[in-house]
């Protein structure tokens, strides 16, 4: 199993595959944060919208 890791590691295949796998995780938290971000401004504007029609 030791072997088959090493061996990755020096091809430049594997290098390669890391650098991929990198930037996919990146690419994931930047989405996960934006996703967020835009969660909690829509969880405020519903948050207004309810107490504006229950204040009525």
């Amino acid at each position: 199993m030791f072997q088959i890791i090493v061996k990755i590691a020096r091809s430049k295949a594997g290098a390669t595959a890391i650098e991929y796998g990198l930037i996919a995780a990146l690419v994931a938290i930047a989405a996960m944060t934006a996703i967020q971000s835009v969660a909690t401004s829509t969880t405020d504007m519903w948050n207004k919208v309810e107490s504006e029609v229950t204040n009525d």
